[in-house]
């Protein structure tokens, strides 16, 4: 099963200035304007290696730039392995939450070995991209988010005590969730928590292109010698406990472009699978839904304009929905029946239109959704309750993938505080 060990990390010094002013967010969710702020606040922050500038030559750039910091002295490896504490303190909806993740190496597995299971669908030209960096870079910079099961509690206990050693770095960030990190280098735990994963499989909570390309390159480098001596077997990951209270999976909500949307005959589609109820204030809706979660109804806030919303409740046909060649648990997730009898049988956008986002967009914030249709570019929004964790173990037990943007992991791992160089 699972086989993981300390790593020699690469970290930035005090040479680069703030931790917080030299980490980002994901490269996937980072915008133009917000690219920008990132390094005008400080020329060492890693999105200028994680999502490099100078087009087609962008890669060889991200190569040189990681040589030059490396020669300065801003980033450097650290002498001894270890395992590090990550800790996420943020707020939603008024509720405090915390969890914690250890930082360290995972040997990678194909998914069929089971030993790793992804839980959603991925796409080429992501992981073309970041294959391309890791050819020139020989980095993983951004760590995948994995999430493990502790029954007897063995990793609970330490990740308990860890919480005592000094802490490396502390800062909040602008969306008001504190990071801190500390080092467990003391050789007993650690064979503890490499003994502790070894009877254990891990999910793939977020970083899914990230993995498949690390599995990628390391049957690229082999198939060459390994001409670098790169530990290529093993990839930067970030373990959180499944039944960690601070878990937090928020919803991504559907937004329809360019097709009317109709409720009456959206309705008549659907073939009965739905009953749909009146709602004259749209900042009720998330209430709405998380009460239909509560009943276990499928359940749906459909928006079009105006004050209010329609309610749209999945009636017993819905709950039978099955779907060819695909299990049980994933034919009864909300996105699912959303996908397949509101999006493609009642407004005919396909598998193929949802993968290249046509007729398609997708946002976490329901308030940017109701703005989307007020303000004409969208013709109808979709809002929807969260995937629960247990529903995604059970698709990745099943061997099967969710749809893209099933699930919105709150809040992201920072890039930057642990970085693992080949």
């Amino acid at each position: 099963m699972a086989e993981i060990k300390p790593i020699r990390a690469m970290r930035y010094t005090e040479k680069a200035g703030k931790p917080e002013t030299c980490v980002c967010p994901p490269y996937d969710i980072v915008s133009d304007a917000e690219y920008a702020a990132l390094c005008e606040e400080n020329p060492y922050n890693l999105i200028r290696l994680e999502l490099p500038a100078g087009g087609e030559d962008r890669y060889a750039n991200a190569g040189r730039l990681l040589d030059d910091w490396l020669r300065e002295g801003v980033l450097a490896q650290e002498e001894s392995p270890a395992i590090y504490l990550y800790r996420e303190a943020f707020t939603v909806a008024g509720k405090r939450y915390a969890f914690d993740g250890l930082v360290c190496l995972v040997k990678l597995h194909p998914f069929s070995d089971r030993v790793v299971l992804p839980h959603e669908e991925t796409l080429s030209k992501a992981k073309e991209d970041r294959f391309r960096l890791m050819q020139a870079t020989g980095c993983n910079f951004s760590s995948v988010y994995a999430l493990y099961s502790d029954p007897d509690g063995s990793v609970r206990e330490v990740v308990r005590a860890s919480r005592e050693l000094p802490v490396l770095t502390e800062f909040t960030d602008a969306e008001g969730v504190m990071h801190s990190l500390r080092r467990i280098g003391d050789g007993a735990t650690i064979d503890r928590l490499v003994a502790s994963f070894a009877d254990k499989q891990l999910f793939i909570a977020d970083g899914h292109h990230r993995y498949e390309t690390a599995l990628r390159y390391r049957d690229d480098v082999l198939s060459r010698g390994n001409p670098a001596g790169q530990d290529v077997d093993h990839i930067l990951m970030t373990l959180v406990d499944l039944a960690d209270d601070g878990l937090v999976v928020l919803p991504t909500h559907r937004l329809i472009t360019g097709i009317p949307v109709e409720k009456a005959e959206l309705l008549r589609r659907a073939g009965g699978c739905f009953t749909a109820e009146e709602f004259p204030n749209v900042a009720d809706a998330e209430r709405v839904l998380a009460e239909k979660m509560r009943q276990g109804k499928h359940a749906y806030a459909l928006y079009t304009g105006g004050d209010g919303f329609t309610l749209l409740t999945g009636t017993a046909d819905a709950d039978r929905l099955t779907v060819e060649g695909r299990s049980a648990a994933y034919a009864r997730l909300d996105v699912t029946v959303l996908h397949t009898l509101l999006l493609e049988r009642a407004l005919g956008i396909d598998r193929e239109n949802m993968a290249r986002q046509q007729n398609l967009r997708y946002t976490r914030s329901a308030e940017e959704a109701v703005a989307s249709v007020r303000n004409g570019q969208s013709t109808a929004a979709f809002l929807l309750n969260p995937t629960r964790i247990e529903e995604i173990r059970a698709v990745a037990e099943a061997g099967d993938k969710m749809p893209q943007k099933s699930t919105y992991f709150y809040p992201k791992l920072k890039t930057g505080l642990v970085m693992n160089r080949l």
